[in-house]
């Protein structure tokens, strides 16, 4: 297992907020930063110290971001693979090529979250429209098809609640083949973050409860208003895939919870994850501080909780209401990613609150008006 140590260079595929988490992070242990992205005055970028203007799959970039990097990691996964594949044979990429390959394709995902031993939803898969009408009524209605490449937040799935409606999904053949997943009724959604290095050592984070609005992540609780039962089976599913896909760094991975309070993965995103910015102020260590420990083969750390928090995501809507009120709330953590433009959904920033209350809580968000259209 190689060791990079302080004073070389971490090299991030992405200048998004995770990469500049990452960096944040890596910056405080004396590392220094190549990021590759398409924008000049990207969130990583404007903190980088080499800045590589290209998109993702340019192979020239690659390869240079290859040579001025001691190790070269990537903050999302829809990055070309056949470029990331390439840049492993010349470059030190110790998460390598085969996780982004699996988890860019939702048919292979499932594939190896079933071979890893962790309960899915049925499902089955479809190359066209037409095997899609001859194969549903083994899942039957409601079902969730989602095309296997491409979408995120919502985007690239629909819902068929009867075989009258399966038409809507014809559109989504224009783009990928499709998996079409029975709808399980779940009480909550949940995710856990496995973190692991090159020698097999690994943590996971305490289980966030995730809220979404409009398939956007809005709120995560922690810990996660479960019974004790669910965190363990999720920690043990977590062990079970990492160590299926021989996992460097980060994997989030994202469950429903059953009105038995069984558990059901749903996906998995190799990379630090917005359901774990909590753990920058309340956890001994944050997910991004130990995903650079993880690609670097430094022993990991164990992240414990250092009181109930509640991470709330800040919209392009919310910037505004948020400035205003920022200075009444001096207990809370403001994170904004250095974004300029404040679109309406998109990801601006976040906000931590450490609390021994976590009901009050909700209702202080709730009263502070910020996020009073969700």
């Amino acid at each position: 297992m190689r060791t990079i140590l302080p004073g070389q260079t971490i090299g991030i595929i992405g200048g998004g907020q995770l990469g500049r988490m990452m960096a944040l992070a890596a910056k405080e242990a004396g590392f220094k930063i190549a990021v590759l992205d398409p924008v000049m005055d990207s969130p990583c970028g404007q903190i980088a110290d080499i800045r590589i203007v290209a998109p993702y799959d340019d192979e020239a970039a690659l390869e240079e971001l290859g040579e001025v990097s001691d190790v070269v990691t990537y903050e999302f996964e829809n990055i070309d693979y056949e470029g990331l594949n390439r840049l492993t044979q010349i470059a030190h990429v110790p998460q390598g090529a085969e996780l982004v390959r699996i988890t860019q394709n939702r048919i292979n995902e499932k594939r190896e979250i079933t071979a890893a031993g962790a309960p899915v939803a049925d499902y089955i898969t479809a190359q066209t429209f037409e095997e899609l009408t001859t194969k549903v009524s083994t899942i039957g209605f409601p079902c969730i098809v989602k095309t296997a490449i491409g979408g995120y937040d919502g985007k690239g799935q629909v819902r068929i609640d009867s075989p009258e409606e399966i038409h809507i999904a014809e559109s989504l053949f224009t783009h990928s083949p499709c998996i079409a997943e029975a709808f399980v009724p779940f009480s909550k959604e949940i995710s856990i973050i496995i973190q692991r290095n090159a020698a097999g050592q690994s943590y996971c984070l305490p289980v966030a409860e995730n809220i979404h609005i409009d398939h956007i992540l809005h709120e995560s609780i922690v810990p996660a208003r479960v019974p004790s039962e669910v965190p363990m089976q999720a920690n043990e599913v977590a062990i079970k895939i990492a160590n299926h896909l021989n996992l460097v760094g980060t994997l989030a991975v994202e469950l429903f919870v059953l009105e038995n309070n069984e558990i059901l993965v749903n996906e998995l995103a190799p990379r630090p994850h917005n359901s774990g910015h909590y753990s920058i102020e309340a956890c001994t260590i944050s997910q991004f501080h130990q995903h650079i420990r993880a690609i670097c083969g430094w022993p990991l750390r164990e992240p414990r909780l250092w009181a109930p928090s509640i991470m709330v995501n800040i919209l392009g809507e919310h910037i505004a209401p948020l400035k205003k009120a920022i200075t009444e709330y001096p207990h809370w953590s403001v994170h904004l990613y250095g974004k300029e433009e404040a679109k309406v959904k998109r990801k601006m920033g976040h906000v931590t609150i450490m609390t021994d209350d976590i009901e009050k809580t909700l209702q202080e968000i709730g009263s502070s008006a910020i996020w009073s259209n969700e």
